[in-house]
Order: C-alpha cells, then structure tokens, then sequence
C-alpha cells in the first residue's frame, strides 16, 4: 500500500473530470482498506470505487482510497439457487457477464451499468424493471471509525427508490467491501415488459428468450441511448425520474396527455425525466464542452475538457427549467462532490 500525490482523477472518474487528489491510495485487500483509514497523518479521506455515479466539481483535498478488492465466490448452491459473494472493486458490468455464463440469473436486465459491485447497495441501481434489491441478500461494510466489518442485510439497506441507508443514516460512515447476491440456476424469472426490450427481441426474431437473450436486448438498447464513457465521459442517467402522486398525476395528465409515465403503486406514478428535458428543448443541445446527450436526454456528457462546474451549472439549468414548465422538481440521480 503506497500513498501517492497530487494524482490525476481523469481516468477514475466516468465524467473524465480532471480533477487531482492531494494524496492518493489503492487499495487492493480489506487490510489495506483497514490499515489507510488509521493512517492519522490523512485525517480526510475519500472513498473511490468504480467512479461511474460522481460528478467531481473541485480537487479533493484529502487521501483518495480507489477500492479495487477483486474477487467473486460462490457460498452456498444448490439445485435451484446460488449464493454469491462479490468484492467490492469488481466492474459490474464483467460480473454480470460472468453470471450469465455459468447461466444464472437475476442480473440480465441490469447489463451494462457503469462502475463497480460495492457502490450498487448505496444507489439500489436497477434497469429496465429490475432493481438491486429484487436479488440482494446482504453486503458487508466496514466502519470508518473503528475498522470493524459489519453485515447488512436487506432490511438493513433501507432500500427505495435510487435511495439506502448508506445515503442516508450511514453516509460516510462505512465503506462496502463486498456484496452477496442470491441468482436462479433454472427457471429464470424473465422480465420484459419494461422499456423497448420486448420490441428488441421481436426485431432479433426471438420467441423464446434465455437470460442472455434479454442481456444482449438491454446491452442493444443502452448502447443506442448512452454513449460511452470512454469515448464520451459522462455518468449515465444523471437525474432521477421524478415521483408525483395520483393527484398531481391526474392534473399533470390532463395537460400533458401523450406523456409517458410509469404507475409504481396506486398513489404513485414516476414521469420519466428525459421526457421532461426534452421537451424543454435541452436534448443535443451543447454549452460549451458541458451538453445533453443527442439520443438521451437523461444524460449529461462532457465532450473533452467541461469542469464539474460547468457540469453542475448545466444540471440545474435544467432542473430549473422543468420545474418552471412542468412543476416537477427533479432530483440528481449521480452524487456531487465538492
């Protein structure tokens, strides 16, 4: 375990900021995890994973601890289920994709999410109808303060919409160094009926599909909306799409009657945010090096050197502006740093 110096977050962040740490560390064991966060001549330290769901607005002055403890093992199978246990640093996406060759499911509609197994439990990410907590069984933590490992279960999560007890209650307190998950061996429950899936397997000429029939439907589709943060930073689906209730349903509807919505229960409906932008007219549009993605007005991208300002500055430009037309106040779905 080696502290660095005025490190570079450009390529630890999906948004390609370019913003340095004052110290930098990473960390490759629950040890070294352990062993950095007593280092008392750091007294800040920041935690670092993946780097897909942070907007990164200043330097961090503070020691960056990158989590990359790697490693998936099965605890416990048998005919119909199987009992996984992934570390923290494992890209999600390659995970999924290792679940689905040894044929197990529960994660297909969640491929292709940018960055790393240990932040899924603080946002609950989920896709295309299906959510982190739909498949979660517990996730160990380690306490900031004391270096002591802790086990959360489901119920302990505290899990809603994007939302947990790590956002909440227990932000900044704990660091999750690996999460279990419970996936089907046979008998897949498939979900298809949310989005452009089922079109995406009728235009494959696919009847009869397998869990990676569904994968590849969602990796199509995602990849003809979001761009790639290799190629594009960006952080995905930047903002939440937003709930109101029946009434404020009932009396946005009449309005706004070809609008799409979502009925998560029966006095709660979610209004898909890209729908709201773009009819604000901010889809494809640019500022600068900071701009709206072309195919999806969900996301923010920067097209080479925009700041995390600059970013920001963009995300509640829109914000304001559909709360203005539409009286719906959107949320960020990506955390600000800084």
């Amino acid at each position: 375990m080696q502290v660095q110096e005025n490190i570079s977050l450009k390529f630890y962040n999906t948004f390609g900021i370019d913003a340095k740490a004052k110290f930098f560390c990473e960390i490759n064991s629950e040890k070294d995890l352990a062993d950095a966060l007593r280092l008392e001549e750091y007294p800040n330290k920041f935690i670092l994973s993946g780097g897909s769901n942070m907007l990164i607005t200043k330097d961090i002055e503070a020691l960056v601890l990158h989590i990359n403890i790697k490693g998936i093992t099965i605890l416990k199978e048998n005919d119909d289920h199987v009992l996984l246990k992934i570390m923290a640093g494992e890209n999600w996406h390659q995970m999924v994709l290792w679940t689905l060759e040894h044929n197990y499911g529960g994660l297909e509609n969640m491929s292709l999410i940018p960055g790393n197994t240990g932040t899924a439990p603080i946002q609950n990410i989920g896709a295309y109808g299906v959510e982190l907590k739909d498949i979660f069984v517990s996730c160990d933590a380690m306490e900031i303060a004391t270096q002591q490992i802790h086990k959360f279960t489901k119920e302990d999560c505290q899990f809603g919409y994007r939302d947990s007890y790590f956002k909440n209650e227990g932000k900044g307190k704990f660091v999750i160094t690996s999460v279990n998950l419970r996936l089907t061996k046979n008998q897949h429950v498939l979900n298809t009926t949310y989005g452009a899936i089922e079109a995406q397997l009728e235009n494959d000429s696919i009847t009869d599909p397998t869990i990676k029939d569904i994968s590849n439907a969602v990796i199509t589709i995602r990849q003809s909306k979001l761009p790639d943060p290799t190629e594009l930073g960006n952080s995905g689906s930047f903002f939440k799409n937003p709930l109101v209730s029946k009434s404020e349903f009932e009396k946005f509807s009449k309005i706004y009657p070809e609008a799409p919505y979502y009925k998560v229960s029966e006095d709660l409906y979610k209004i898909p945010a890209g729908w709201l932008i773009e009819q604000c007219g901010f889809k494809g549009k640019r500022f600068g090096d900071a701009g709206v993605h072309k195919n999806q007005a969900l996301v923010l991208v920067n097209y080479g050197n925009a700041t995390g300002e600059e970013i920001i500055k963009l995300a509640f430009d829109i914000i304001n502006t559909v709360e203005k037309k539409f009286g719906i106040r959107m949320s960020p779905e990506v955390n600000i740093i800084g």
